[in-house]
């Protein structure tokens, strides 16, 4: 997960420094940067126009070049980044999506029930046509659009009974706006009473009625009296400017955070006395001034703060966040972190998508139920003042230089994602890369074959789900069964038409290995001929056993450690361990073996190296061999010690249970508490 995050913020970084590349680039060709102002003078016509459609303002009534550009002037100061904007959103032609409601409960839902936000509907009566043509209705909802405005059509052949109710008799238009200024409150509907269809009157019509819920200071008094005045709103954005109505993407977000932030528009088209605005600190107009418990920010003085719905908005959403923002965000930063595993995750193509998708299930639940207790705890009355404070320090954080940058990166990228998808892609699979790099520097296992990765997986989910205690290496000591209650299950699958649970040989690696060392050795003459004898009289024995010798797959046992080159150990051909009929002959002479302790009398072993819970011996039961010096020998956790190969052939040829014993290979035992070594021990 650390490693996943840190990719994540170092793409972050990545894309920071991007956007200031892009800058540099458009400063050299161009000789201006996006905060830089704009002089309305110098634009033309048809830019000054595309301006005010963009703020909401309207200009049906404007002949002139000269009033449009008064009236931009009126409304903010032009940068250079939102006439970019507003020109690069003009040239695109994409066609809006306008909603078709079935019946009542739809419109319902979608309209009636909606707090925060504007709808205009366009109703069909019964066997009428409908008020606004098909051309002026796709203008009306490309221009409304913009602004955050949903625009939607009823047809009364669909709910008949619902539009009588209703009263429309005839086709008209509704709109419907939050009736009050409080979070969830009630919607009113207001129908069109004009008598103009064209676009510029009902937009005229819109603006007017969203602008009726803004509260408007057309004095010095009152703006004093409000200045001054505390209540519910800890947050104000107040706008100085000399127009007769605010303008649309103002009122817009007006309604967009009800009960958030309170939105004033202060009158000062006939102020005589502006006294009082320079003694709160405002010397021009227009001037949005977002005044807060901490003081007063100058909106409109850093980085993409534009006069414009989408800059404002992304702005006033970080400093006056709600949870539903908070939720939304960081489910785009886990879904984005998980989304790294794609390229963290090595070999086949099919398991980086097996691991992405587990990813991506647990990391959403986790995030759901994460936020669930968060939800509860907002919710405790006397965690009031901690909620203020936690809004205190969003407000101190993004007000600052750094913050202004990242909602400005946050808008170029947002409005250019496949820009934000390339450069995504572009980091996992430099991420790729490094990470293949390095697992191959640690001599890291990558399987990259689909096939042989399925065909892993599928041998690990049935060893699972027919023996799962296979799947796991460390067990408690305590255990209530005498016996294996899986090796019982086996034994009851007798004739061989049953399905035998397949047992992965990982076990193998961790079981205990040690050489075998002894304390004295007179003569290399006397250890040769000992070992000559004891050569001679297995050779008799290991002929039986080699006739039911059963071949295993060399797959299996290349998982397991073998002993390196020069170290002692039996001879393969003796390491032999079963017939075919599954008898060992070795079992039956475990008396033997565990009953002497030493071939000669003058060679002792270092019982010292063995492991504590290690049975003591000088013989292998699989080859009947005696240990010599320095052979490589392996514990199973019954206690019985064998030479390191012969157990190994035994447990990888499928026989998962001690030769002397048969207690599970792979099953934790209550260990033994050595006795002082007897000369007449019998195994227990």
């Amino acid at each position: 997960m650390w490693l996943k995050l840190f990719f994540l913020l170092l793409y972050f970084l990545v894309l920071f420094v991007l956007a200031r590349f892009f800058e540099a680039i458009v400063w050299y060709e161009t000789g201006f940067f996006a905060t830089q102002l704009v002089d309305p003078v110098a634009l033309s016509f048809k830019k000054l126009k595309t301006i005010l459609e963009c703020r909401g303002l309207g200009y049906s009534g404007l002949l002139e070049k000269k009033d449009v550009r008064e009236l931009v002037e009126k409304s903010g100061d032009l940068m250079e980044g939102e006439l970019y904007s507003a020109l690069k959103e003009e040239e695109a032609s994409e066609s809006v999506s306008s909603t078709n409601f079935s019946g009542e409960m739809h419109f319902y839902e979608l309209v009636e029930d909606t707090k925060d936000g504007i709808w205009l509907v366009q109703v069909i009566a019964n066997d009428r046509s409908p008020l606004v043509g098909k051309v002026h209705w796709e203008k009306m909802v490309k221009k409304v659009s913009r602004f955050g405005i949903r625009t939607g059509t009823f047809n009364c052949s669909s709910d008949p009974r619902y539009c009588r109710r209703r009263g429309w008799v005839r086709s008209t238009l509704i709109m419907s706006v939050p009736q009050t200024s409080t979070s969830k409150g009630k919607v009113m509907l207001k129908e069109y009473s004009g008598r103009k269809i064209e676009a510029e009157h009902i937009f005229k019509w819109i603006t007017a009625h969203a602008a009726s819920r803004i509260k408007t200071i057309y004095n010095s008094e009152h703006l004093k009296e409000e200045w001054n005045k505390s209540d519910q709103y800890r947050v104000k954005i107040y706008l100085f400017a000399n127009l007769d109505q605010p303008p649309a993407f103002f009122s817009a977000l007006s309604v967009k955070f009800t009960g958030r932030v309170e939105f004033i528009f202060v009158n000062v088209e006939n102020w005589d006395n502006k006294s009082h605005m320079a003694e709160i600190g405002i010397f021009k107009t227009p001037s949005y001034i977002l005044r807060t418990p901490e003081g007063i920010y100058r909106y409109g003085n850093k980085t993409g703060e534009f006069i414009s719905l989408r800059a404002m908005d992304s702005f006033l959403r970080s400093i006056q966040p709600e949870v539903n923002d908070l939720f939304v965000l960081s489910l785009v930063l886990v879904n984005l972190m998980a989304w790294m595993d794609l390229f963290i995750t090595q070999g086949a193509t099919i398991k980086r998508f097996v691991v992405l998708i587990s990813t991506l299930g647990t990391y959403n639940s986790l995030l759901i139920i994460s936020w669930l207790p968060v939800l509860g705890f907002l919710q405790l009355p006397y965690l009031d003042s901690f909620y203020e404070y936690s809004l205190k320090l969003f407000r101190y954080s993004n007000t600052t230089t750094l913050a202004s940058w990242v909602r400005a990166d946050w808008m170029f990228y947002s409005s250019h994602p496949a820009l934000f998808l390339s450069t995504y892609l572009g980091h996992g699979l430099l991420v790729d890369y490094f990470e293949k790099k390095r697992r191959r520097n640690n001599n890291d296992e990558i399987n990259a074959n689909n096939l042989e990765w399925l065909s892993s997986l599928w041998d690990w989910y049935t060893s699972y789900l027919f023996h799962p205690i296979a799947s796991f290496q460390h067990f408690p000591y305590e255990s209530d069964w005498d016996e294996d209650p899986d090796l019982f299950l086996e034994r009851l699958a007798f004739p061989d038409l049953w399905l035998h649970p397949l047992i992965p040989t990982d076990y193998i690696k961790s079981l205990p290995m040690w050489r075998f060392k002894c304390l004295g050795i007179h003569s290399e003459e006397e250890v040769l001929e000992a070992s000559q004898e004891s050569e001679s009289d297995s050779d008799s024995e290991s002929k039986d056993v080699l006739s039911g010798e059963k071949e295993v797959s060399e797959d299996e046992l290349s998982t397991v450690h073998s002993p390196s080159e020069g170290e002692p150990q039996c001879n393969a051909e003796i390491c032999s361990c079963a017939n075919k009929n599954g008898h060992n002959e070795p079992y039956e002479r475990k008396a033997r073996s565990y009953g002497s302790y030493s071939t000669t009398e003058d060679m002792e072993p270092d019982w010292s190296a063995w492991p504590s819970n290690m049975l003591h011996c000088t013989e292998c039961v699989v080859c009947l061999e005696n240990f010599e010096n320095g052979c490589l020998l392996m514990g199973l956790p019954c206690g019985h010690v064998f030479h390191q190969n012969c157990i190994v052939m035994w447990l990888a040829g499928g026989r998962h249970c001690c030769p002397v014993c048969r207690w599970a290979s792979y099953k934790k035992k209550q260990p033994y508490t050595h006795h002082p070594p007897l000369s007449n021990d019998t195994p227990s």
